[in-house]
């Protein structure tokens, strides 16, 4: 079936995705490469900034491998060899796991790069990228109520257009602007999460490994130490700077009355001096963003209309981590568009779109519910505390927190940590 037999002739393509950050150019790329007619949009232009650790574990580093993207060290890419956890009392340096299904190293690049990298690689493709086109809104057949296109606005003087296509795919992040157009609201009781950044320049900018602060201490006042809520992370960039940031859980008592920046200088400036973490060596602003955790929007499919990543609440309960589930999601979401569009309008393409939903909660639904309780568990404070005072040091224990929090872990097949943490996923009850 060509292309222009699939798209009607009062449509602007066979697929509208709004958003180009990982999940909406991962999705166009992969559509684009099947013969797909197109239109990816995206409210700003590249290059540009985005909120966010800049790094990936294995897992985000197989989604590129997937997509063709050449992740060597010489392509631009700085290598982690595994993650270093820190606690008030405690540092661990833990290799990546070697595992079937994911390669024994994350990368680091910043959202200025990465982004942009993803963008032209589904121009590349033949997706049709529009810049500066914000859009505000789906537009629903009168009758049906199916979403059948999107309004915008576009370019400098915000001028109203309306793009037209029997699917769309909301890749429009944190906002989620295109569901909350047509009902579909956020579940309040599953988490969510704040994180702040700043780059510093720091002689840490090549160390080999990411970093987790699972403990924040307040060291300003030698004599009073105060454990800060949240956790940290340091992602090395090897440019000479260090991606250092904080997050924080809904789950905390703390999560709406915390000044993010300031509590982000108070760690930073208990942190020794040598680290370089201080205001005479910060490079931009302080940004925050946040975190939709644990598929807290749903449905991810809903009459013509499918949520990938962050749009739909997938970032992970256990470590911030989401541009690897949403270039997951978009892996996935591809998969079922182009079985749906091999078929006609009507209840067989529905039923090939329903499947998007139900592979993705097999994919990481009882993970993400797993999460959730984890979530709620750490937000208390003490049981924080004894977690990393006393778990971290039982050494039979390590490697199922290391794997379970990083989800670099075989859910098929592997060891005997891998199959615990999967079958403890299977069998974690829904939320009601």
């Amino acid at each position: 079936m060509s292309v222009s037999s699939r798209r009607g002739g009062d449509t602007d393509a066979e697929v509208i995705v709004v958003g180009a950050g990982p999940a909406g150019s991962t999705v166009a790329t992969y559509l684009a490469r099947a013969g797909v007619d197109v239109l990816l949009l995206e409210k700003t232009a590249f290059p540009r900034e985005k909120v966010c650790g800049d790094g990936l574990t294995p897992r985000g580093v197989k989604q590129l491998i997937d997509l063709g993207i050449d992740t060597s060290q010489e392509a631009g890419w700085v290598h982690s060899t595994g993650l270093r956890i820190l606690t008030g009392e405690l540092t661990l340096e833990l290799d990546w796991p070697d595992l079937t299904s994911y390669p024994p190293y994350g990368v680091s690049r910043t959202r200025h790069d990465f982004d942009d990298l993803l963008a032209k690689t589904a121009q590349k493709a033949g997706a049709r990228l529009y810049e500066r086109t914000t859009v505000t809104g789906a537009i629903t057949d009168e009758r049906s109520g199916r979403v059948i296109g999107v309004e915008a606005k576009a370019g400098p003087d915000k001028t109203p257009v309306s793009y037209r296509a029997p699917l769309v795919l909301a890749c429009d992040g944190v906002s989620a602007r295109l569901a909350l157009s047509v009902g579909i609201e956020k579940h309040e009781k599953r988490p969510m999460g704040v994180a702040v950044r700043r780059y510093y320049k720091s002689p840490r900018h090549d160390d080999p490994f990411i970093e987790g602060h699972l403990e924040l201490w307040d060291r300003s006042d030698p004599r009073d130490p105060k454990l800060l809520p949240g956790y940290g992370w340091a992602f090395p960039l090897g440019d000479g700077t260090v991606n250092v940031g904080l997050g924080m859980l809904s789950t905390s008592k703390a999560f709406r009355s915390t000044d993010y920046r300031a509590l982000l200088k108070q760690w930073l400036d208990g942190t020794p001096e040598e680290w370089g973490y201080r205001e005479e060596n910060a490079v931009g602003k302080v940004g925050g963003a946040g975190l939709p955790m644990g598929f807290n929007r749903t449905p991810h499919y809903r009459d013509g209309l499918l949520l990938l990543g962050d749009a739909g609440g997938m970032v992970s309960p256990f470590n911030g981590e989401g541009i690897s589930a949403a270039m997951e999601s978009a892996q996935l979401a591809a998969e079922f568009v182009l079985q749906a569009l091999a078929r006609p309008e009507g209840p067989s393409r529905e039923r090939a779109l329903e499947g998007y939903p139900v592979a993705l909660k097999d994919m990481m639904g009882g993970y993400y519910r797993l999460g959730n309780l984890f979530a709620k568990a750490i937000g208390n404070p003490k049981v924080m505390r004894a977690a990393t005072k006393y778990g971290l040091r039982i050494n039979k224990l390590i490697p199922l927190i290391y794997k379970g929090l990083s989800g670099c872990y075989d859910a098929k097949g592997g060891d005997g940590v891998d199959r615990l943490i999967a079958s403890a996923a299977r069998l974690t009850p829904s939320p009601r």
